[in-house]
């Protein structure tokens, strides 16, 4: 006589006994289950969402618009003042002790260092962060000490500046622009009076000013100093650092831009 097939129960029986020998006596899954959640009251649940956006409460508009533009705005005005400094020493002086050019105040701040009517002048966004005492003292100032080498250039006769007092990792120069960062490195470039002036970081142009014109050979003039200023812009000292490609674009630029010498 034949065995009668087993019920549906008893393979159900068998197969949750074949995974607990395996060793397996728990139900898994790839996404987060809330098995013991409990309904709100009522007057704890959310409101619906407006399924369109002419739904919108006129607040819940104000709000919307605010949080899209808030990368307009900015935070604080920092003005040069009804008597700006006259001379590079009174600039590094102001640069070292005003307390509204940065948010943490004067303690750490990095001054720029040159002469005044050099041959050229270098600007990057922020010093390293490497930099205690000296302007790009850190990795990039040594790559840069290594170039200007290469083309002949004195160090004697090269201003170095950064458009910012610290190191500023990831800074919204489009903001620090606005809200008066910008109009204070025209001065301080007014103050250099450079024969030239190179200037690395993908995010400069901002600080630089608006009126630059973006055109692909990196070959430009800030016309915001008198007389106008020849302007190299390349990317920063960081990524030439890490792409010879990079190294290679940038001495294709200079060298284009000083044969005009």
């Amino acid at each position: 006589m034949l065995p009668s097939a087993p019920t549906i129960h008893e393979e159900i029986d068998a197969a949750i006994d074949w995974w607990r020998a395996a060793g397996v006596d728990q139900d898994f899954d790839a996404d987060v289950t809330v098995w013991l959640s409990q309904s709100k009251p009522a007057d704890e649940q959310p409101s619906p969402k407006p399924d369109r956006p002419s739904e919108l409460s006129s607040a819940q508009s104000a709000e919307k618009t605010a949080t899209e533009n808030s990368s307009d705005q900015p935070v604080n005005r920092i003005i040069l003042g009804d008597q700006p400094p006259a001379d590079l020493e009174s600039f590094r002086d102001w640069w070292l002790t005003e307390p509204g050019l940065d948010q943490i105040g004067p303690r750490g701040r990095i001054a720029p260092r040159g002469q005044r009517e050099p041959q050229l002048m270098v600007l990057v966004v922020d010093p390293e962060l490497q930099d205690k005492d000296t302007l790009l003292s850190g990795p990039g100032g040594t790559l840069l000490s290594n170039f200007l080498r290469a083309c002949e250039i004195d160090q004697g006769q090269v201003y170095f500046a950064s458009a910012l007092t610290r190191h500023t990792p990831m800074a919204d120069t489009k903001t620090l622009a606005k809200s008066g960062m910008s109009e204070i490195l025209h001065h301080h470039i007014g103050l250099v009076q450079p024969k030239r002036l190179l200037a690395f970081g993908g995010n400069i142009l901002p600080l630089i000013g608006n009126d630059v014109p973006k055109n692909a050979k990196n070959l430009r003039e800030i016309n915001s100093t008198a007389p106008n200023t020849p302007l190299l812009v390349s990317e920063g000292l960081d990524s030439l650092m890490a792409s010879p490609r990079l190294k290679a674009r940038f001495w294709r630029s200079w060298l284009e831009w000083s044969a005009d010498e």
